[in-house]
């Protein structure tokens, strides 16, 4: 998989993850503790519009073209991502130009512009990032049903904000919460290849001072007491339905039965869901689950999309398929934890999956829960699978996107 993994906390508070890999490239990933549970009211989307903003220009590469260039004129890849918990940002090349991808991922971290013209130009493309995805059902149906399942807790919100909020941000408010959470003791950098002198050329790069320790609230979420019931039209052809329940945040140990149950339920073409659904019934083409576990929350979920007059045989058979749980054998237990197993094991050959995987559970806890992953997943028994199934699955939120 790759060599032993070496963690170290600099002396500003940056923590600095480092795994040898012999592979021709070298991924490096910065993860920001800061995503759209920590805005305030009128921060909705802050988090995501700064993501956006600091590939604008900085001090010493004034231009989008000039930061993005830096590494597609050497044929890497350079990106980033904001979710309810974190932001990062990360660029994939060639092992040779390591120093590259590192200067400019220090830059852009370090030395944003954020200038007026900036601004208001994100402004925009920010607006239009939002309609595109109101607009489509297939990203729009998660909104409503985290905004649907959640009461309190801050996963309720999207990750993209409010039109509204994004419409008012000025730069003293984006400097504001740059300055709150984009502090050494508050990020990750994981680098995955093979590199010299690791840790003396982050230090040398990443020179910002500590901050204030960061501070966060623990929602008590409550528990579903009944069903609950979303729905809303469109014209549109199709329907969209996703039916789930509140579950735990990843280092509950139930996290790791919810995987097996969800590689049974949703792996592929083989999974209960897709089988019942499409392959015997033709009732949907887009059939799935997803098992969404994070620092503070977790949900479980089916999905599909089909005719309005089969949404509610859809329904029913979901429902009877995590019934069907209750009886699980051996064997299928097996075949879903081989599944997750090689899926794992086959993501993490990439060096930029890997570091994002890294970052990922040293925000969770510690980097090093990661290699403990497959072995707990082995220890899965039947008996786990079903008390988890009989524990979470019993008050379910229900959103439809209903269609003509």
């Amino acid at each position: 998989m790759y060599k032993i993994m070496q963690k170290v906390k600099l002396k500003n508070g940056l923590t600095v993850i480092y795994t040898e890999r012999d592979t021709a490239s070298v991924a490096v990933e910065v993860l920001v503790k800061a995503g759209s549970n920590d805005e305030q009211e009128d921060e909705r989307g802050i988090s995501h519009f700064i993501e956006h903003i600091l590939f604008d220009g900085t001090k010493n590469r004034g231009s989008s073209q000039l930061i993005s260039n830096e590494i597609e004129k050497i044929g890497g890849e350079l990106n980033a991502y904001t979710s309810n918990e974190r932001t990062c940002f990360f660029a994939k090349v060639l092992q040779k130009h390591f120093d590259v991808a590192l200067d400019v991922l220090a830059d852009l971290l370090q030395n944003p512009l954020f200038s007026a013209e900036d601004v208001n130009k994100e402004k925009k493309v920010v607006g239009k990032e939002i309609d595109l995805v109101n607009d489509e059902p297939r990203f729009y149906q998660w909104v409503l049903f985290q905004k649907s399942i959640f009461e309190k807790h801050q996963a309720r919100f999207p990750t993209y904000g409010s039109k509204r909020v994004i419409a008012g941000l000025d730069r003293k408010k984006i400097k504001e919460y740059y300055k709150r959470y984009y502090r050494p003791n508050n990020i990750v950098v994981a680098i995955t290849g093979k590199v010299e002198g690791w840790k003396k050329k982050v230090e040398k790069k990443f020179v910002f001072k500590r901050g204030k320790q960061v501070k966060r609230k623990k929602i008590a979420e409550p528990e579903n007491r009944k069903n609950k019931f979303k729905k809303e039209k469109r014209k549109i052809n199709s329907s969209y339905l996703v039916l789930g329940y509140k579950t735990v945040p990843r280092k509950h140990p139930d996290s790791y039965p919810l995987d097996a149950i969800n590689a049974v339920l949703g792996r592929g073409q083989s999974g209960w869901m897709f089988d019942e659904i499409r392959s015997k019934r033709a009732l949907a083409y887009e059939v799935g689950t997803q098992h969404a576990c994070d620092q503070s929350y977790g949900f479980f979920a089916a999905y599909l999309s089909c005719s309005k007059k089969n949404l509610e045989m859809a329904r029913l058979l979901i429902l009877e398929q995590l019934r069907r749980l209750k009886t699980i054998s051996a064997e299928e237990l097996q075949e879903a934890k081989d599944y997750l197993e090689g899926d794992y094991l086959l993501e993490i050959e990439d060096t930029q999956k890997l570091a994002d995987n890294l970052c990922f559970w040293e925000q969770v806890g510690d980097a090093r829960l990661m290699e403990k992953y497959i072995s707990r997943i082995k220890k899965v028994k039947v008996s786990d699978v079903q008390k988890a199934a009989e524990k979470y699955f019993k008050n379910y939120c229900l959103v439809i996107i209903e269609g003509k």
